[in-house]
């Protein structure tokens, strides 16, 4: 099932920058500019119609960007805003999760303590129009967008609830609505936390998550910690770092390495474990991509973490945001990132250390297919990349009670279950020392 929470999903690594140039270009590469401003002049003045001068510009850049690699892109002002909005974890709303049923919204969950829920929206409720405008051909992600909007400003919806004899028109006034990062809960003996995305409040909310776990169970009853990184596609590069360092007292976590080997960059773990070095381990699945793989990479390499699941996406560069001012900003690719133990995952993903596959229920097989790094289009070649490539089925069953990944971790923590590579050995870890190459 598809989910838009009133929010959208980043899959980069995301590092800020001003964006200078290397040096300047040949008087070769300034002809073709002008062969390119030939062509420009022809359309706008020949077209069978007068096109939109601005989309045509806007398009030729991206034709320019998308030659490179797939994650590479120009993003106009309003583009850039909405990225924004993503990466610092909150937006103007209402504060409900929904997805799309029989051409309408339905709710899945109005968020607690949001004007959604204030307003006495319910789970399971459809919306048929926003605005007064009918929902009924609309993407969820148009819809979505047409839910959100200022701080302070009214929206008005119509809703069909079952065993109401009339659609309900609702007036909800947006406020500000944090995205939750992080979501966890107590499995008996085991603290399960989720990691949805990488957003400057990441590691906030894994922190809080954490305290939280280990108040309501005592430190001799915790078996341990299921870190869930399934289905999340990334995010930002600093939070992947903070997160990963939650766990590790020592160690290098991450680096990143451009076309000049002086901008080569590593980031280490300082002293400080979260859960006390409790037994830990990770999921991930093909729905596991960037910066949730740079977490999956450290804890794995430094033996603090057994990785458990299918092969991640495969994800292994870092884009530059250049701000353009009010002409948007440029996302170009300027880095691969590297593991501990000095790999590249890109085009090969994460390779869990117990492979434990997802079953598909019944209507969904046959319909969801492996996508990975390694099969979109004009994609980076990886290092180690095979014809084997990246990634695998992004599926997580809504019901706990069905997941088979997450239920074989928990049995990996009580004892219920024995393999060779848990728990990790420490002493094997691939530190900071042994691999500066």
């Amino acid at each position: 099932m598809l989910v838009g929470a009133l929010m959208g999903a980043t899959a980069m690594s995301v590092v800020y920058s001003a964006g200078v140039p290397a040096e300047a270009a040949g008087n070769s590469t300034y002809k073709e500019l002008a062969i390119f401003g030939d062509v420009f002049e022809r359309v706008r003045a020949q077209y069978v119609t007068p096109p939109d001068e601005k989309k045509l510009v806007e398009a030729a850049i991206n034709g320019m960007l998308s030659s490179l690699d797939p994650h590479s892109s120009y993003m106009n002002a309003q583009e850039a805003a909405d990225m924004q909005t993503q990466t610092k974890g909150e937006f103007g709303g209402i504060g409900i999760e929904v997805t799309m049923e029989n051409d309408l919204v339905k709710v899945i969950t109005p968020i607690d303590d949001t004007p959604g829920a204030k307003a006495g929206i319910l789970a399971g409720d459809m919306i048929s129009e926003i605005n007064g405008t009918p929902v009924r051909g609309m993407q969820l992600n148009d819809a979505v967008e047409k839910m959100r909007g200022a701080v302070n400003t009214p929206i008005k919806l119509t809703i069909l609830r079952k065993g109401a004899d009339k659609p309900i028109e609702l007036s909800v006034m947006r406020e500000i609505i944090p995205i939750r990062a992080v979501k966890s809960r107590v499995d008996g003996d085991v603290g399960y936390v989720r990691v949805i995305s990488f957003t400057e409040k990441t590691y906030d909310d894994l922190e809080a998550a954490i305290n939280k776990i280990k108040k309501e169970v005592p430190a001799d009853k915790l078996k341990g910690f299921v870190l869930d990184l399934r289905l999340n596609p990334g995010g930002l590069l600093d939070q992947a770092i903070y997160v990963s360092d939650a766990f590790l007292q020592k160690g290098e976590i991450v680096s990143t390495r451009s076309r000049d080997p002086e901008d080569t960059r590593r980031f280490n773990a300082t002293a400080g474990d979260l859960t006390d070095g409790k037994p830990l381990i990770v999921l991930v699945n093909g729905g596991s991509a960037s910066a949730s793989e740079i977490v999956a990479g450290a804890l794995q390499d430094l033996k603090r973490a057994t990785v458990v699941g299918t092969r991640s996406f495969g994800k292994g560069s870092v884009q530059t945001i250049i701000p353009m001012g009010d002409k948007g900003a440029l996302r170009l690719t300027t880095a691969l990132y590297y593991t501990p133990s000095g790999k590249s995952i890109q085009g090969t993903g994460i390779h869990p250390d117990i492979k434990v596959e997802e079953p598909l229920p019944a209507d969904l097989q046959g319909k969801l297919r492996t996508e990975g790094e390694s099969s979109l289009p004009g994609h980076i070649q990886g290092q180690s990349e095979t014809e084997e490539g990246s990634g695998s089925v992004a599926y997580v069953p809504p019901d706990p009670k069905d997941d088979v990944q997450l239920n074989y971790a928990l049995d990996l923590l009580r004892g219920a279950k024995t393999d060779p590579s848990f728990p990790p050995d420490p002493s094997k870890a691939v530190l900071e020392s042994a691999k500066k190459k």
